[in-house]
């Protein structure tokens, strides 16, 4: 097996072409991954959630990573990580533009809303929805991926 690094356009594909991901958002000393359904737009991942304790991490401290892996294979794959910031696109005037942008490219995928709005209990009804859009502005990225095979023999 041969591990090598991917270009910047090379992870920019993979984060393109995929749709779920792991993000780490941290409170304290404590570090938090769960699984979310992104779409990649314009050096931004959006996504999508309610109310609980990755949106109240990432309020109070926006700085956040992404993995997204790739099978290829047995022994094949590619994985990106996202360095980035996290943003909420709330529902108030001056946040419209970016607020229809992530709708809009998080809705071309089915079931777009996933994990996000699904929760182990259900929330109360109300008036209004609770949901919300946020995008991670990435500030770093890099890739790396396997590649099935001997590398490194020689014959003669």
């Amino acid at each position: 097996m041969l591990i090598r690094e991917l270009s910047a356009g090379q992870c920019t594909e993979i984060l393109a072409s995929n749709r779920l991901a792991s993000l780490a958002c941290a409170s304290g000393e404590h570090p938090y991954a769960v699984p979310i359904y992104y779409a990649y737009s314009d050096y931004h991942l959006y996504s999508f959630t309610l109310p609980g304790k990755k949106l109240g991490w990432m309020r109070a401290n926006p700085n956040v990573s992404v993995l997204v892996v790739e099978s290829r294979g047995s022994r094949e794959w590619a994985s990106v990580v996202v360095n980035g910031m996290f943003e909420e696109l709330p529902d108030w005037i001056g946040h419209k533009v970016d607020r229809d942008h992530a709708w809009s490219v998080l809705s071309k995928q089915a079931m777009w809303w996933e994990p996000g709005a699904v929760k182990p209990i259900a929330p109360p009804l109300s008036d209004h929805s609770p949901h919300v859009f946020y995008r991670i502005v990435i500030q770093q990225i890099s890739g790396r991926e396997a590649v099935d095979g001997d590398f490194g023999s020689t014959d003669g």
